[in-house]
């Protein structure tokens, strides 16, 4: 569908998939992703609140099952409401509304993994230090820093995407507005936009942050490494190694979605890094988090004792599901 207006009022989502026969598959399959994450990440808030988990990593271990709540909910939602309405029509305005709230999210979540990289840098390597280095005043100061750095960055690349006024389609070949679909559908000159966003996702966006976590773990196994008892060491490594798991998850999903060559050659295969980022990854972060996490299970445990809802209960069906 061609459009010769200046300005368009709504774009059409195609999906992940244009066969009728795999929408009912791929419906279940995101929902049961979709409850499953939103399980976990409840279960990590809850968790989160109990007075012996009031420390810097737990902390921002909630802020991040805020934000894979959130990113996942604003990216999968147009994925469950057309299967049930059969409607694909988004307004313009919503689907600004959508690539920006996605962008920030994405950014958010790499930050606050920075810090939280920072964290276990200082509890690794300057055990000593760390109650007064990560003090609740520092935390707070981190996490604010996080959420307005993400929702700032993420605006020049937004503002350049608002100002077009010309599509060769309203046809957005992917399952979300995201800023990649859009270009490629934009009959304005896009070199602005393109040459703005990788810019930024080699400096602020990913690369920065990425630095940074790269560089805390160089210290991080270098003090492991001169830990002279074989169970010291692994208690250090045991520490971080969820967090590294989950930074190797996303930012192999990262670059392989954005920074990979022949966008437009590719998009099957962008779709698919895609949805393993928008929907597996916040799905694994509070598994890998909470998988073998004694305090995370004793917080639950306690919380139990005090819950008339049930809330235990529903925690041991996600664990036999997810875990077992």
């Amino acid at each position: 569908m061609y459009v010769n207006q200046t300005m368009i009022d709504y774009f059409i989502i195609k999906g992940i998939s244009d066969d009728p026969d795999l929408q009912l598959p791929i419906f279940l399959v995101v929902l049961l992703i979709y409850l499953i994450t939103l399980s976990g990440n409840i279960i990590i808030l809850v968790a989160c609140r109990d007075p012996q988990l009031h420390t810097p990593m737990y902390f921002f271990l909630g802020n991040l099952s805020i934000v894979d709540i959130s990113c996942t909910t604003v990216s999968q939602h147009k994925i469950l409401t057309n299967f049930i309405t059969g409607n694909k029509v988004v307004s313009f305005f919503a689907c600004m509304a959508q690539m920006y709230m996605f962008g920030s999210l994405q950014i958010l979540e790499l930050v606050i993994l920075t810090a939280m990289s920072y964290d276990r840098y200082v509890a690794i390597c300057k055990p000593l230090h760390y109650h007064t280095i990560m003090n609740p005043k520092t935390c707070v100061l981190l996490a604010a820093f996080c959420w307005c750095f993400a929702f700032l960055e993420v605006l020049p690349p937004f503002r350049v995407v608002y100002s077009f006024s010309c599509y060769t389609t309203n046809e957005i070949n992917h399952f979300f507005c995201d800023v990649v679909p859009l270009t490629q559908i934009s009959c304005n000159d896009t070199r602005l936009v393109e040459t703005l966003f990788f810019i930024e996702a080699l400096c602020p966006m990913m690369f920065t942050p990425f630095l940074f976590t790269f560089g805390s773990y160089v210290f991080i196994i270098a003090s492991i490494i001169k830990i002279h008892s074989s169970s010291g060491r692994h208690k250090a490594f045991y520490t971080c190694s969820s967090h590294l798991t989950v930074v190797v998850l996303l930012y192999t999903t990262l670059f392989s979605q954005y920074l990979t060559p022949n966008v437009g050659k590719n998009s099957g295969a962008k779709k698919v890094f895609a949805l393993f980022n928008t929907a597996a990854v916040p799905m694994l972060n509070p598994l890998i988090y909470s998988l073998k996490n004694k305090d995370v299970k004793a917080a639950l445990m306690r919380h139990k004792g005090k819950s008339k809802t049930g809330f235990y209960s529903f925690f041991k069906v996600y664990k036999a599901f997810c875990f077992e």
